[in-house]
């Protein structure tokens, strides 16, 4: 049976009294261990870790990684304005984005790291700062990830500069006389360690290319076990080999790079419980499903729907003195009007359903979804049939609970909304 992760039902009865439902809960203590396990990842000459914090980015989880040290990997000029504002350093954060702000150059100058992920933005970036320092992000050609969604890497991925462009970009670094000093790759989730550490030799070739490159950029993606039977990436598995290629690429050209890694889910996943309300309960009868209607759904987590996601569900019964309930096969439903907002997909499969053997839960039950720190909260179908933003707790190392982000208001969802 599916357990609390870090949560006490003390601490669920409380949230519901003091904050309600749907609220997303974060763990002090295992952002903090997440974060000292990822600065102990192998390197030979040098390693600095950028949190991915497209994740989660609220201002308290980055002022926790910001004082264990991490940097920052955002992915839009408005997540570097907001690490900004959490306290970091222009100098600690490294910018990889879709769309290329116009506004580009202020952060540039106020010490922002830029990769350039395009052609394009190299052209762009180079009518402005001929002689400046810039980082390139290549697809290598090779991803990995559990499903074609959540892998970035070869030719059905449009993230990064194609590896048979680098020739047509070194042209126009040359032409512009930018300075490349880093290049970074990602394949996406799933890290296999064979195919990261080919992935790895692959992006040491194109640093062959660029003989000013210091560092190199392997991104992120590293897998966390959520459900059972799933295997997680080991760093240090990973990280080995990769650190015997570094030192072999040293040997050969006397260049010592340094490492730079983007880990996100790894940090976060585990890291956050998302408190909801059953509010409902139906059945299709015999030959059919029961099902758990949520006060929460995909404008809360959205990976399920999206991807066939799993992620661990425990139903507290709303009497804690009450006799355990009996298992039995249930399925669990978002509060959205759409046939997709399901919370118990096959796996891989978000149209399918899957029933889970859960505690029979009732009317006024809790129901705690593991699992949820990346990529939930900061992805969701915000505002979907209206409903308003959750609230986010953080539980702190001596206990306690704080508030870090107050639930949305009605007159927030709407008071951008003009009258013609």
């Amino acid at each position: 049976m599916e357990q609390l992760r870090f949560l006490t039902p003390e601490n669920i009865e409380q949230i519901r009294i003091d904050f309600g439902t749907p609220t997303f809960v974060y763990d002090e203590d295992t952002l903090r261990t997440n974060a000292k396990s990822v600065l102990n990842f192998p390197n030979a000459f040098g390693l600095y870790p950028r949190y991915a914090m497209k994740s989660a980015p609220t201002g308290a989880i980055l002022r926790i990684f910001n004082s264990e040290g991490l940097g920052i990997d955002a992915s839009s000029e408005f997540e570097v304005e907001r690490a900004v504002r959490a306290g970091y350093g222009t100098e600690s954060i490294s910018m990889s984005t879709q769309e290329f702000p116009e506004n580009f150059r202020y952060w540039v100058q106020d010490g922002v790291h830029v990769n350039l992920c395009s052609l394009n933005q190299i052209h762009k970036f180079g009518i402005w700062g001929k002689g400046e320092s810039i980082g390139l992000r290549f697809n290598p050609g090779m991803g990995s990830g559990g499903t074609n969604r959540t892998n970035v890497g070869g030719p059905s991925s449009s993230f990064g500069i194609w590896k048979e462009d680098l020739e047509e970009a070194k042209k126009l670094c040359e032409h512009y006389h930018l300075k490349v000093n880093r290049i970074h790759t990602h394949i996406g989730s799933g890290s296999d360690p064979e195919v990261w550490q080919k992935v790895a030799g692959m992006s040491l070739d194109i640093v062959r290319k660029f003989p000013t490159v210091k560092s190199l950029n392997l991104g992120g993606g590293y897998k966390v076990a959520r459900m059972p039977g799933e295997q997680a990436t080991d760093l240090q598995e990973i990280g080995t080999p990769v650190r015997k290629l570094f030192e072999d690429f040293e040997k050969e050209t006397g260049r010592k790079l340094k490492l730079e890694i983007e880990p996100g889910t790894y940090l976060l996943a585990h890291a956050c419980s998302l408190v909801t309300t059953v509010q409902d309960v139906t059945s299709t009868g015999p030959s059919g499903y029961r099902f758990l209607k949520l006060n929460a759904g995909m404008t809360e987590i959205l990976r399920p729907s999206l991807y066939g996601a799993q992620h661990p569900i425990v139903i507290i019964p709303e009497d804690s003195q009450a006799k355990p309930k009996e298992n039995i096969e249930q399925v669990v439903v978002g509060h959205c009007c759409e046939s997709g907002d399901l919370l118990t997909p096959a796996p891989n499969e978000p149209e399918s359903l899957a029933p889970r053997l859960l505690p029979k839960g009732e009317i006024g039950d809790s129901c705690i979804i593991e699992g949820v720190g990346a990529y939930c909260s900061s992805m969701s179908a915000k505002n979907y049939n209206s409903f308003p933003e959750a609230a986010e707790v953080l539980k702190k190392s001596d206990g306690s609970l704080s508030l870090i982000r107050k639930r949305q208001t009605f007159e927030q969802i709407i008071e951008n909304e003009v009258a013609p």
